[in-house]
């Protein structure tokens, strides 16, 4: 008999070689209907695979992630056997899953493609073959054997990945007629798999190298249900109308030129306001929580990035180093702000009663991310970071930390972004090489942490290997109106920073000790959460920060003049107006400006003109009635306020 831990941290016994469907079964048979893999001491697998020891386990559904990924991990197995029955000879790649759904890298035989035209039919050939209820069978492999399997089929890519892998670590899995090199894990049949589209095809370079040659990439999305499917579909039809792209265009918010460069925006003024008031919010935010405000260079020496570590690890996803006139003297575009935070620290001698030393930063950033991966504001080459360090003493630590949690729910109240969660990233033990500094201060930063989060009552997750190569973080991920997830904000840990650029400070007891660094970025950065926002809002963002608050509309050019006096008030009031003087129909004003998103249209006319009034239109209720300018500012005013309600102290 073997001990499993449940997740809710009893204890129950089975024989040795229970297999996860099982363990689900002695629980509930629901569940057992319902799960889809199981985690194994923090590894996922397949629910079919013995458990041969003690362990502790969870359960996986759809509504996990890692049973997502498990349902569509084999969604892509699904779809590459049914390309490898309509075009055979195909050879295939890799096959992940993404966010909404997967993808499969295939090399297809001379003289075949796929095009739109074509994925109806691999989608009705899944369906035929799923409903055929074949086991998926995990079996080990021999290196030897699997390259000889691999070069029978004459597969280069299998046996290029085949070359790279250790002996002893390679396993295969099987359904029907199809046999695939897989870590898994996968479905217990396919059976499970009720809905299919295949959302798209495009070109890739194998393994993302534009020297290698260029594959088909299919990709798609499957579901246990039809009805999800459906949901599914018309969620990414109000996506397509969310796109912050289109949205962006059609209220003049940002730009891109090529003649500037790819992924690097150009905020034109209304997206320059929204970008202020968010700036303003946080700063005010800031400044009551104790942050000196700071300002760095664009460029540093490159011996400035290569004592922080980011040079070692970052070094070939930035930008080619800048030299200069003198022999030797190289600079960087700056590719984080925290190695010009840790220099303004070391600036001067500090006291253990000056900590915590707070400065934040709208720091804009520069990282070279390959063509095919920019993507309007969100994958960008540069980009600006809500930046902040706190270098704090040891014992002030989770104190610091929490501060920092409840600015990032002040910003989530503020935007409306009810649903989150909160993700604890630690390092991964069985890859030290991918991090910097010592286990002793890793297991500090990591403790600190857990216990922060627990103190402040945060319902948490936890990910093994997603930590920062210099700390462990705490990461949100915010859902937004169509259930989407998206990370925002994050806070990490850093004990090693403040050892590789030698700070200090003088403690109570006279001597020299190194402060903990806390970095935080609630925001992000400005370009993604602005395109979160937006396809959050569809547009219409609060009160508070629309760029535009209050268009006028006169129904004639005769009511002109008096349209400028209101906006001359209105502007000398801080409400945002601007005028629509065209000459055009009221009625075709008002649908234009709708479009534009713009809160309250102000309509002028005879009456208005008359008695020093104004129309008040809402965006999405319609007309309000006539109000006195004065009274439409304290209205306007009181509704901000409202918005904006319990945030400050």
């Amino acid at each position: 008999m073997i001990n499993i831990t449940l997740p809710d941290n009893s204890v129950k016994e089975f024989p040795e070689g229970v297999t996860g469907y099982e363990i689900a079964v002695a629980i509930s048979p629901r569940l057992a209907k319902e799960v889809l893999s199981i985690s194994v001491n923090g590894e996922i697998w397949d629910l079919t695979r013995p458990i041969q020891e003690d362990a502790s386990i969870n359960l996986h559904k759809w509504d996990d992630r890692q049973g997502k990924e498990t349902f569509w991990h084999s969604s892509a197995h699904l779809m590459a056997e049914a390309i490898e029955t309509m075009y055979p000879g195909t050879k295939f790649g890799i096959g992940p899953t993404v966010d909404t759904g997967f993808y499969y890298d295939v090399e297809l035989p001379d003289g075949k493609v796929i095009t739109d035209k074509d994925l109806p039919v691999i989608e009705k050939k899944m369906l035929e073959l799923a409903r055929q209820k074949n086991d998926i069978n995990r079996s080990e492999i021999s290196k030897a054997d699997a390259l000889e399997m691999f070069n029978e089929k004459n597969d280069g890519l299998k046996l290029e990945l085949i070359d790279e892998l250790e002996d002893g670590t390679i396993t295969l899995y099987n359904q029907g007629n199809f046999t695939d090199l897989c870590r898994g894990p996968h479905l217990p049949n396919t059976s499970l798999i009720k809905a299919i589209k295949l959302t798209a095809i495009a070109g890739a370079y194998w393994r993302g190298d534009e020297k290698n040659k260029m594959l088909t990439r299919v990709y798609g999305v499957t579901f246990p249900k039809q009805k999800m499917l459906e949901e599914y579909l018309l969620m990414v039809e109000e996506a397509k109308k969310r796109d912050h792209r289109k949205i962006g265009k059609e209220m003049e918010l940002f730009t891109f030129s090529e003649n500037v460069g790819q992924g690097l925006p150009l905020w034109m003024p209304k997206g320059a306001q929204l970008r202020m008031q968010l700036e303003d919010f946080l700063k005010k935010v800031q400044k009551e929580h104790g942050y000196g405000q700071v300002i760095t260079p664009h460029i540093g020496d490159v011996r400035l990035y290569k004592t922080s570590g980011h040079y070692q690890k970052y070094g070939e996803d930035s930008f080619q180093t800048i030299k200069t006139p003198a022999e030797g003297e190289e600079y960087m575009l700056k590719p984080m702000n925290c190695p010009h935070h840790c220099e303004i620290y070391k600036s001067k001698p500090r006291s253990y009663k000056d900590l915590p030393v707070r400065m934040a930063e709208f720091g804009t950033v520069y990282r070279y991310e390959q063509s095919g991966e920019l993507h309007g504001l969100t994958r960008v080459r540069g980009f600006t970071q809500d930046d902040a360090h706190i270098f704090c003493r040891p014992d002030q630590l989770k104190e610091e930390f929490k501060k920092v949690i409840d600015i990032v729910f002040i910003i989530f109240k503020a935007l409306s972004f009810e649903k989150y969660t909160a993700q604890i990233s630690l390092r991964d033990p069985d890859k030290p090489e991918k991090y910097i500094g010592s286990p002793k201060n890793w297991d500090k930063a990591e403790q600190a942490i857990i216990e922060a989060c627990e103190e402040k009552g945060l319902e948490t997750i936890t990910e093994v290997g997603e930590a920062a190569f210099y700390g462990p973080k705490l990461d949100f991920m915010i859902k937004d109106a169509l259930g989407r997830s998206w990370q925002l904000g994050t806070i990490q840990v850093d004990y090693n920073l403040p050892e590789r650029f030698n700070l200090e400070y003088i403690g109570a007891d006279d001597n020299r000790h190194k402060p903990v660094m806390i970095h935080r970025a609630p925001f992000g950065s400005m370009e993604r959460f602005v395109a979160v926002l937006i396809e959050h809002t569809a547009g219409k963002f609060p009160l508070w920060l629309t760029p535009e608050q209050v268009v006028l509309l006169p129904i004639s050019e005769k009511y002109n003049d008096y349209a400028k006096k209101v906006l001359k008030f209105l502007n000398n009031s801080d409400i945002r107006t601007v005028i629509d003087e065209r000459n055009e129909k009221i009625g075709r004003k008002i649908r234009d400006n709708e479009l534009k998103r713009i809160p309250f249209m102000l309509i002028i006319g005879e009456k208005e003109a008359e008695n020093g009034t104004v129309s008040v239109r809402k965006q999405g209720e319609g007309d309000k009635g006539l109000m006195a300018q004065d009274e439409f500012v304290e209205f306007v005013k009181n509704e901000v306020k409202n918005q904006l309600s319990g945030l400050y102290n």
